[in-house]
């Protein structure tokens, strides 16, 4: 088969790492379009450059802008590309502006559409990712799931018969890298830390990072906490930080750095003894690697790292964030089983093959 892979965004490379090399086991020929949603060297390059990922056929150069925009010239762009490629398949990851804009442009292509990480839902309509992925679900012709609760979701909503539980490539990913965190990163020792004794935080939503009283209230619960955190800083936070009064990224606990690359990532998630983040991903990568999670969002797609004890919301008040982050602590459960056994990749790859 020839699979056309669509990404563009941080958390998708990491998806598709596990994905691309299962597809080349198979003997089946993956064409990688990168939308360009992403593009500076800490937010794209690092990845192909650390993960065995396949030097994109086409950059969109996409590049930032208002989303329907951004999805506009993703769907225009890479159309045009489909059309000339012809593949058998093409895969969209997540819920990014990269994953809509490509489902569109399978569809107005006429090829059918593989959606890795379908059925998720926050219920919260005020998240633009929850338009995404709810539209791309109901695009889709085969809808790759990573857990039951997905699958449910998709019930409910009449989509069952494309359906298929699989896993999550997320967990797929971090069985695989995080022994080569292990040896490769200095993260850790360069940024002078020790395990256990410091937090990590993530902040890149929309709605924490574009309503100034809700950005300046989160970096001022995370620089009273008692821990240090260490807060790799996305480039359009960054940018939103500019705009608030001086000093707001230098005070109490906060150790503002660079975004770092996914092994460093993983090692700052895994030494870390809390997890503060509004990110889905990260929320799961915390769970995986053995480390508590505080989500600071007052909903999750993932419910089932909440409901195994691995995560607490706390949305953006201070208060329950400095209590989530002092009862943190390692659940006695282990993690679910509803992720899978870690070959997600594998599972994709037969229903690929068999619809």
């Amino acid at each position: 088969m020839r699979i056309a892979t669509i990404v563009g965004a941080r958390p998708q490379f990491v998806k598709a790492a596990p994905l691309s090399a299962a597809l080349a086991a198979a003997g089946h020929e993956e064409l990688l379009i990168h939308t360009g949603q992403h593009y500076d060297v800490g937010m794209s390059d690092v990845f192909f450059a650390q993960l065995p990922i396949k030097t994109p056929i086409a950059n969109l150069a996409v590049g930032s802008g208002p989303a329907g925009w951004q999805v506009a010239e993703v769907l225009r762009r890479a159309e045009e590309t489909l059309r000339e490629m012809k593949p058998d398949w093409v895969v969209v990851y997540g819920d990014t502006n990269s994953t809509l804009g490509g489902a569109l442009a399978a569809v107005k292509a006429e090829l059918r559409l593989a959606h890795v990480e379908a059925g998720l839902r926050s219920w919260n309509r005020a998240m633009p990712e929850e338009h995404n992925r709810v539209l791309t679900d109901h695009a889709s012709d085969l809808l790759l799931c990573p857990t039951p609760n997905a699958m449910k979701n998709l019930d409910r909503e009449g989509l069952a018969a494309r359906a298929r539980h699989v896993g999550d490539t997320m967990y797929d990913a971090v069985r695989q890298f995080l022994p080569l965190a292990r040896k490769r990163s200095r993260v850790i020792d360069t940024n002078g830390l020790r395990p256990k004794q410091f937090a990590l935080a993530t902040i890149h939503r929309n709605y924490n990072t574009d309503d100034p009283a809700v950005l300046t209230q989160l970096l001022s619960a995370l620089s009273g906490l008692e821990l240090p955190v260490v807060f790799p800083v996305h480039p359009r936070t960054r940018k939103q930080i500019a705009e608030l009064p001086g000093g707001l990224l230098e005070r109490g606990a906060l150790r503002p750095i660079e975004p770092v690359s996914y092994l460093d990532m993983l090692a700052l998630e895994a030494d870390a003894r809390v997890v503060l983040t509004d990110s889905g991903g990260v929320q799961k990568e915390a769970m995986f690697v053995g480390t508590p999670c505080v989500t600071l969002r007052p909903e999750t797609e993932w419910g089932e790292t909440v409901e195994l004890g691995w995560n607490v919301l706390a949305g953006a008040n201070a208060a329950r964030i400095r209590e989530a982050v002092s009862a943190a602590h390692v659940p006695s459960r282990s993690q679910p089983e509803a992720f899978g056994d870690g070959r997600a990749s594998d599972a994709i790859v037969r229903a690929l093959e068999d619809v």
